[in-house]
Formats: C-alpha cells, sequence, structure tokens
C-alpha cells in the first residue's frame, strides 16, 4: 500500500539512504551535509514527507513558503533510485503540489532540480526559468521551474 506521512526524526537514517542512492546522477555526494541539516529541522516550520509503501520508505520531499509571501518552494524531493519511473515520484509530488494550493495567498510553485528532471516536472506543468550550467557540480545542471497556481 502506498502512503504518505510527516517525517519524524526517526525517519532520519531511511532518508538519508534515499539520498545516497540517488548519488551521484541527481545529487552530488556535496549536498549531503546540506540535506542532513535540512533533516534535522524538517517539519519545524514547513511540512517534510516521507512516502512509504508497504511500510518501507520509499521518497521523501516537503514545501515551504518563500519570503515573498506568494511563492511555495518544494524542497528536497526524491524517491528511491532503483524504485523510479514507477509513480512513486508523481504521488509524492501531486502530495506536495496539493499542500502548495492551499496555502493562503500562494499563486506559484517554485524549485530547482537538474536536467535529468527537468522533464518530469514539466509534465506536471512547470516551467523553466533559468538554467544554471554545472549549477550543482559538474554535470549536473541547475533547473530553477515555477508553476502558477492561477
Amino acid at each position: 500500500m502506498l502512503s504518505h506521512r510527516p517525517y519524524l526524526p526517526a525517519d532520519r537514517a531511511a532518508c538519508l539512504a534515499l539520498f545516497d542512492s540517488n548519488v551521484p546522477r541527481f545529487f552530488d555526494v556535496a549536498e549531503r551535509p546540506g540535506f542532513a541539516q535540512y533533516l534535522d529541522h524538517a517539519g519545524m516550520r514547513w511540512p517534510y514527507l516521507v512516502v512509504e509503501h508497504d511500510e518501507r520508505i520509499v521518497g521523501c520531499g516537503g514545501h515551504a513558503v518563500e519570503p515573498d509571501g506568494v511563492s511555495v518552494a518544494l524542497c528536497w524531493g526524491m524517491i528511491d533510485n532503483a524504485l523510479h519511473g514507477q509513480g512513486l515520484g508523481r504521488f509524492l509530488t501531486e502530495a506536495r503540489l496539493a499542500a502548495a494550493r492551499v496555502v493562503p495567498g500562494a499563486t506559484r510553485v517554485v524549485l530547482n532540480t537538474s536536467q535529468h528532471t527537468q522533464g518530469f516536472y514539466a509534465g506536471f506543468g512547470f516551467v523553466p526559468e533559468a538554467v544554471t550550467p554545472d549549477g550543482y557540480a559538474p554535470g549536473i545542471d541547475r533547473w530553477d521551474m515555477v508553476l502558477s497556481l492561477d
């Protein structure tokens, strides 16, 4: 059974393992300390979710309201690399977009991702605003994308 729930501190190791499964194609190993630090504060201010399949954590991701008050940013979304292409990323993204749509005053969702996943997000209607070659690390470009909630 596929479900999502709020992140708990006990999920930290499983989420770090998800990150590790996506290195080096989707994340650079140098990003791991930043993700670990994010997890140490996950859920305190903005929601962070874990996706479970048969009681095993197979994905995680969250969102945060940007300082402008109208943008909701998708944060640190990932699915176990061995399970890509099975609809888990769609499930996680739909849950995060549903949460973004109920944020008072939100008019857009923003994210930054790589060239490897920009097409996935384009399928939800996200459009690129900027592309930075090697923006995360050599060979991992940064794509800044936006989805209008209007």
